[in-house]
């Protein structure tokens, strides 16, 4: 005798869905004025290790300057953004995809829909504009059930507020930035 189950459907909410992204995820901020981020970020890629590394900034004239800045001080860095025509980010996408760059300056542009396994650190070098873009952003560390870091720079009240309401809406503590950070709780095999 042949017994037949039927199960129900199950609703996923993004939002829980979001909340297990954020969990898996070490998440930290970095407060500091907006002349500081420079420094602060230099600093933190030569104590981080990193396979590869997404830095997301809020506008095209941001990511032309810091993705030159980086390179100016033998940072393997590529930028990608809305003002270039298709076949140049898909040039660059496929650079840094390919290993060739290891650290890609982005605009939003690139939150969304691109996953590359080997990046394992997100800066949000400019705050995004709410938590949704928060959570595409840091998505891109820690995919495909791999570890990862991300860290936000906050300089003013604006991006405070918006880490608070990442914080309410996915239940996620996001704490400063510790002096250290163990390796293995964002590195494979560590």
């Amino acid at each position: 005798m042949m017994m037949v189950f039927s199960v129900a459907p199950m609703e996923v909410y993004v939002d829980d869905e979001a909340k297990l992204t954020l969990h898996g995820l070490q998440q930290h901020y970095v407060n500091l004025k907006e002349n500081e981020k420079n420094k602060k970020l230099f600093e933190l890629l030569d104590v981080l290790e990193f396979n590869q590394v997404v830095i997301f900034v809020k506008s095209v004239q941001r990511c032309v300057a810091l993705a030159q800045l980086l390179t100016e001080q033998n940072f393997p860095a590529i930028g990608i953004h809305r003002g270039m025509n298709q076949d140049e980010r898909l040039n660059r996408y496929q650079q840094f995809k390919d290993f060739q760059k290891r650290i890609l300056v982005a605009t939003n542009l690139f939150g969304r829909g691109m996953d590359i396994e080997r990046v394992n650190i997100v800066f949000n070098y400019d705050m995004p504009e709410d938590s949704d873009t928060y959570l595409h952003r840091v998505a891109r560390a820690g995919r495909f059930g791999t570890k990862g870091l991300a860290i936000t720079f906050v300089s003013d009240e604006n991006d405070a507020k918006i880490l608070n309401e990442v914080q309410d809406r996915f239940d996620v503590n996001i704490s400063e930035l510790p002096e250290e950070i163990d390796l293995s709780t964002y590195i494979e095999g560590r």
